[in-house]
């Protein structure tokens, strides 16, 4: 701030709120007219070299109008950006679309209705990352589909039901893997898989006193089916509204960006990646294009906040990712009261 003065400010802020409002550069002449003091738009262009040698704005044609660098967003987020509170209809409105007022419906419908109304909400795709910690477990049954492979399926404690096709030890018969389901059944029923992660290590010497080698192995191969990764990351990311990233996509370097964007969606690893992004800080958190690294290639920003269990424990994430034109002053309140939502739904489901 150090750099501007009121009439500096005040026309930094009107090229980042065109910007964000059209996408477009926005010029001199047209400047002059919108300002509320009476300035040239000579004077104007004289402010807006000053903006550019302290690298906030930079102009993308020549003679053409000026757009924030990514320096100049961050010190608009940072210094202009004004937060206002919801509405009570706008509370309302993500109430009825993230928790349609059946508190008995799983988790699992929260999610949907959370990613779904923050993509239709912005300009961006909504994100909603899960864990499986905040599932509990109710049934696990091993079903053999050849000598060498087996599904094993999971029922959650509200019906939800998932399979995995794992790979048998030799030699494997029907008992074991029925005695093997037995054994996680009896054990490892209303636990989490983390719970029961830690359960089956303290029980090892027990597992292996009561099951032979392989039904032993099954029955950890059974949690490492849906653990895949380490205690309390991320299983499962949701996205919706991709579609949105492609409207206004006019040249190839554009789409060659966005399709580097949707690669990083699609690969595990950025599930871990994005929950440590929302963990860094409380509340909301906003990163704007190489700030934000795991989508730095792609030129996007992230605006992302945690939710959590009723034991205050991180679960997931919820958010919007799209390009650095997003409307940040809305969407920050937004994801803000959908993340407050989804930790008091993920408490009621504990």
């Amino acid at each position: 701030m150090k750099g501007l003065d009121e009439r500096s400010g005040e026309i930094f802020r009107r090229i980042v709120e065109s910007y964000l409002g059209t996408g477009e550069p926005l010029g001199s002449r047209s400047l002059s007219r919108l300002l509320p003091m009476s300035l040239s738009p000579a004077s104007v262009r004289n402010v807006m070299s000053d903006l550019e040698d302290l690298g906030l704005i930079y102009s993308p044609h020549v003679s053409a109008g000026r757009l924030p660098t990514q320096q100049g967003l961050r010190f608009f987020v940072d210094a202009f950006m004004q937060v206002g509170a919801l509405s009570d209809d706008e509370r309302r409105e993500i109430d009825r679309q993230v928790n349609p007022g059946n508190r008995d419906a799983p988790v699992e419908n929260a999610i949907n209705g959370a990613s779904q109304m923050l993509s239709s909400a912005s300009r961006g795709a909504g994100l909603v990352i899960t864990t499986k910690s905040d599932t509990l477990l109710k049934h696990v049954e091993f079903v053999r589909l050849s000598p060498e492979k087996a599904l094993v399926v999971l029922v959650g404690d509200h019906d939800e039901v998932e399979n995995r096709i794992i790979s048998l030890p030799a030699g494997t018969t029907s008992s074991q893997l029925v005695a093997a389901a037995n054994f996680l059944n009896a054990h490892m029923s209303g636990l989490t898989l983390s719970e029961a992660s830690e359960r089956v290590e303290r029980l090892k010497e027990t597992i292996r006193q009561e099951l032979d080698q392989l039904s032993s192995d099954l029955v950890e191969r059974g949690l490492a089916t849906w653990s895949g990764s380490e205690e309390g990351r991320p299983a499962r990311l949701i996205v919706r509204g991709r579609s949105n990233l492609l409207e206004g996509v006019d040249d190839i370097g554009n789409l060659d960006r966005l399709r580097m964007l949707f690669d990083d969606l699609e690969k595990k690893e950025s599930l871990s990646d994005i929950l440590n992004l929302a963990e860094g800080g409380q509340g909301v958190r906003i990163f704007i294009g190489s700030e934000n690294t795991l989508f730095s290639l792609s030129g996007s920003s992230l605006i992302v906040a945690p939710y959590k269990d009723s034991d205050e424990r991180i679960i997931g994430a919820v958010g919007v990712i799209g390009p650095t034109r997003l409307n940040y002053s809305r969407i920050v309140p937004m994801v803000d009261y959908t993340a407050q939502l989804m930790s008091k739904i993920a408490g009621k489901n504990r």
